[in-house]
């Protein structure tokens, strides 16, 4: 195992940084820094930007220019060795004279998974693998998912009073939460590929599921609203309305459904903007939750999917153990007995049977406090 020095961590440190900077703008394509370093001393720096644009290790080799020559290249994500939109990194950074390439995680696609490495090798540079590894995995849990699982990170958002609750029986929700916790939100789906909702909660609350620059604050917000998340809807009987806000909204609406419904319908439904996917069932009728999420992963290259829905989908969703993490907002205020609960839960009798979470963050947010959580996995 390798040892690493103080100032291998401090470099890689800078490049986590630098990848960090592309957190609403690669996908879907993962977060990649990169940090060029000679004689103790940073001679070039980068990150991916945006899809189909130079990588992070362009970036930093033209910074670096002839200083690259000699000196250790410090890498989030192993250097890709073929050609895409743009050029093999490896390749660059030998033919730079890099001597020396730290790399903090080994890319998780298995057709290309260590042979950057490879080739860097055989190229006589010396490559050591595995510093600050976890915090380049916490910095694409998306990419890492679609890559290991087939299937996007879902990060599930949900607001509820202290007393639990999310709606009114009548099914009113605007607003449980301040305007601080609102802007969180806005940043988590700047951050995902996708937006998944259930048909029932986007005719309720009419939403537009999108990204919105004056809730934002940050400086490339206009770069955000250009790539607007993918917006996905359940709705097994085509019963989203043609005039719902969601299809007036920037950015695209795909409608999953288990059936082709009314051909009517759905010819109006995509004349209205939307686009209509057929899936199979499972046993309860509705779309085959497993099954949407391994779609999005392969036609749609979903990284990260935006949970934002009621109780009956979010429950579903745990039910089937397909939540990665969840963002609960808890608003100090009270809603009653007569509100609708969190989550719909099945198979909870006992108290054996509950579900345990694993919290990882609680913090004040406005007025509001976020809760972050992951349900514990169970073992079979």
């Amino acid at each position: 195992m390798t040892a690493f020095t103080q100032q291998d961590y401090t470099f890689m440190a800078r490049a986590l940084h630098l990848a960090e900077r592309g957190l609403y703008t690669t996908a879907p394509n993962p977060r990649v820094g990169c940090v060029i370093a000679c004689d103790g001393e940073i001679v070039g720096e980068g990150y991916h930007q945006r899809a189909g644009e130079p990588h992070a290790e362009v970036h930093a080799l033209n910074d670096a220019g002839k200083r690259a020559t000699g000196a250790a290249a410090y890498v989030t994500l192993e250097p890709c060795s073929h050609t895409g939109r743009t050029g093999p990194c490896a390749v660059a950074l030998h033919k730079a004279g890099v001597q020396r390439v730290v790399v903090a995680m080994i890319d998780p696609n298995p057709q290309v998974s260590g042979r950057g490495i490879q080739l860097l090798r055989d190229a006589g540079v010396t490559v050591d693998v595995g510093l600050l590894e976890d915090d380049a995995r916490r910095l694409n849990p998306g990419f890492v998912s679609r890559m290991e699982r087939q299937r996007p990170f879902v990060r599930l958002k949900m607001a509820m009073s202290l007393d639990g609750r999310t709606a009114m029986g009548s099914g009113e929700s605007q607003w449980i939460t301040g305007p601080e916790a609102r802007r969180q939100v806005q940043q988590l789906r700047a951050r995902s590929g996708a937006i998944l909702s259930g048909v029932e909660s986007v005719i309720m609350d009419d939403s537009r599921l999108t990204v919105r620059s004056a809730e934002l604050g940050l400086t490339d917000a206009d770069d955000i609203v250009r790539r607007q998340p993918l917006r996905v809807i359940l709705d097994t009987h085509l019963r989203l309305p043609l005039a719902a806000a969601c299809l007036m909204a920037p950015g695209r609406t795909l409608i999953m459904t288990t059936q082709a419904g009314s051909a009517e319908k759905r010819a109006k439904l995509e004349q209205a903007g939307a686009e209509v996917q057929v899936l199979p069932a499972g046993e309860d009728g509705r779309v085959e939750l497993a099954g949407m999420l391994a779609w999005l992963a392969e036609h749609e290259q979903i990284n990260e999917l935006l949970v934002e829905t009621g109780a009956t989908l979010s429950g579903a969703l745990l039910d089937a153990g397909l939540v990665d993490e969840m963002h609960l907002y808890m608003a100090p205020t009270l809603l009653g007995g007569d509100a609708r609960g969190l989550f719909n839960l099945s198979g909870i009798a006992r108290m054996a049977d509950q579900r345990q979470l694993t919290i990882h963050d609680i913090r004040a947010v406005g007025r509001d406090w976020r809760i972050i959580a992951s349900p514990v996995i169970q073992e079979q």
